[in-house]
């Protein structure tokens, strides 16, 4: 499927899912999460340079002040829809399946394949795509459950930070996914990648 009929695709799809609530007014409205502990520079995944010398379009970007969504039952709905459209619209392979190599790959699901890479890279760009600003769109890597890399997305909201994940349709509080946080991309300059504490030192939260 190319990338244009996938854009197609999801914009129908949302569409529809204004229809219908994902959650509730009430339930969007009492949401809350605290926000990640940042420790400063660190070192950028090689998948992320790698992805930048391919599209260099999406790297090239001036640096921007931090802006975090206004987390409105309307937002609510919007991220359930994209979570939730492209975790079921992508089939899941492995890196070394999929691209032959056991280096990082990032990319957008141009063939409508990928690992968790390629989940929270189209997540990312769709919600962009919708007008939603990318410094509170961060790609992020975690150890996940069984102590694996893995990718997702973190939304910074006035509400807190919440993750969009390949591996589960309902978007979580960071610090509820059980996931152990390494780094992820600045707010203002999406090319710097910074580190996350861990859950328990947390900046904030909100009550």
């Amino acid at each position: 499927m190319g990338i244009n009929k996938i854009i197609r695709t999801f914009r129908v799809a949302v569409a529809l899912a204004g229809l219908t609530f994902i959650h509730s007014q009430s339930q969007a409205m009492d949401l809350r999460a605290s926000t990640a502990t940042l420790t400063g520079p660190t070192s950028v995944p090689y998948g992320w340079v790698d992805f930048c010398g391919r599209e260099p379009q999406e790297c090239s970007q001036p640096v921007l002040a931090a802006a975090d969504l206004d987390l409105t039952p309307a937002m609510w709905r919007l991220l359930n829809s994209v979570n939730r459209h492209v975790n079921g619209a992508i089939v899941p392979i492995s890196n070394l399946d999929h691209w032959g190599t056991l280096l990082d790959h990032w990319d957008y699901p141009k063939d409508g394949k990928g690992d968790c890479k390629i989940y929270a890279l189209w997540k990312r760009k769709l919600l962009m795509d919708a007008g939603l600003p990318r410094q509170a769109l961060l790609m992020t890597i975690v150890r996940d459950l069984d102590g694996e890399g893995h990718t997702i997305l973190t939304v910074k909201t006035n509400r807190g930070e919440f993750i969009l994940d390949n591996l589960r349709d309902d978007i979580r509080p960071w610090d509820t996914t059980g996931y152990h946080f390494l780094k992820r991309q600045s707010q203002e300059n999406p090319n710097i990648w910074v580190g996350i504490a861990a859950a328990n030192a947390r900046v904030s939260s909100l009550n």
